[in-house]
């Protein structure tokens, strides 16, 4: 492949404030969700990415969106062959990502990852349950409510997970957020809209174990081996849910207690299964390139989709990093393997 000018692109929220701390960016207020950083692991995935690009033999650069016009118009100067696209917003609001995929479309600038439409209808949780229904994607049933109103409802039952329909990263997701009573549902639907501004997405919780796939390509995707996060070494009591405190709080029992490590003890038939329902719902959103998808296997064997991930964390230890070395690629091979789809669109 031929050496090619490649700009990665990220959002100056996953570093926190710089040193000085500049003056405040005046962002319009998001639609729903309120204004919050995500914490984010010391090591940057995007220094990694830059170290395998350059063994690659390709030149790398760094260009930040930091929410204000001038980095939009130098990114349209930038000359890049190829934009490795790692935002995941714009000047805070972490909606506006299809925007960004959006902007790169109409400069002609090829990029890594999935599409706009397809990362607005990862996005809408409720979008996304809805397109899986169709396609009979198995899925937790559901209800969204919004200040008295609801949206779309199934005929549910408790217990019930609470949580924002468009935030990511486990935001909005904690210990409170499954509910066992009507009082414990209507006090949290309250909290997430007066919290996040947002539609409260109220689903069946789902006992089981949590299963990642990572899939990689486009039209002979591959899923990679199955990642498992073992939450069985949580406090009693405590509800077995991927909160903020297990993914990213890193001084908490909870995060000390969980880890990630490809799952075992899983058949033939339910691997398969696993496999092809994170597959369906891969294809059923259009993601490409790469994405996770996070499900959950109950008891029965039965697999639910709880939620689809376009472009996910790649940094070394993350989940998708951890299913591709399981099938042998190591990590320069897998942004190789990233760049070669993303590359090919533009061909």
């Amino acid at each position: 492949m031929a050496n090619l000018k490649i700009t990665i692109l990220h959002d100056i929220w996953e570093e926190g404030p710089p040193e000085p701390e500049p003056e405040p960016v005046k962002a319009p207020r998001r639609k729903f969700g309120k204004r919050q950083k995500k914490k984010k692991d010391p090591l940057y995935d995007r220094e990694e990415i830059f170290e395998a690009l350059t063994k690659l033999g390709h030149e790398p650069s760094y260009h930040v969106l930091d929410g204000k016009n001038q980095s939009l118009l130098a990114l349209a100067k930038c000359g890049a062959d190829l934009v490795f696209n790692l935002t995941e917003s714009y000047a805070g609001d972490d909606t506006m990502d299809t925007n960004i995929a959006a902007y790169l479309e109409l400069l002609h600038i090829p990029y890594t990852g999935s599409s706009p439409q397809a990362l607005y209808l990862a996005q809408d949780k409720s979008i996304a349950k809805k397109i899986f229904d169709f396609h009979k994607i198995k899925n937790p049933d559901f209800a969204t409510s919004y200040k008295g109103r609801t949206d779309h409802s199934h005929d549910i039952k408790f217990p019930l997970i609470v949580k924002p329909v468009s935030e990511d990263g486990s935001i909005g997701i904690d210990n409170g957020s499954v509910v066992d009573s009507v009082k414990e549902l209507m006090e949290r639907i309250d909290y997430i809209q007066e919290e996040f501004d947002s539609p409260a997405l109220v689903e069946e919780y789902i006992e089981g174990r949590e299963i990642y796939a990572a899939i990689l390509g486009n039209d002979n995707a591959e899923v990679l081996p199955l990642i498992e996060l073992d939450l069985s070494k949580l406090p009693e009591g405590a509800r077995r849910i991927a909160g903020q405190d297990v993914k990213f709080d890193f001084e908490t029992d909870a995060y000390k207690v969980t880890k990630s490590a490809p799952a075992e003890d899983l058949d033939e038939e339910i691997t398969k299964k696993l496999q092809d329902t994170a597959l369906a719902a891969y294809r059923a959103l259009k993601l490409r390139d790469y994405s996770r998808i996070d499900m959950r296997l109950n008891e029965e064997g039965e697999v639910y989709v709880i939620e689809a991930n376009p472009n996910p964390w790649l940094a070394s230890a993350a989940e998708f990093t951890m299913a591709a070395k399981k099938a042998g690629y190591s990590y320069t091979a897998m942004i190789d393997r990233i760049v070669e789809l993303a590359r090919a669109r533009s061909q």
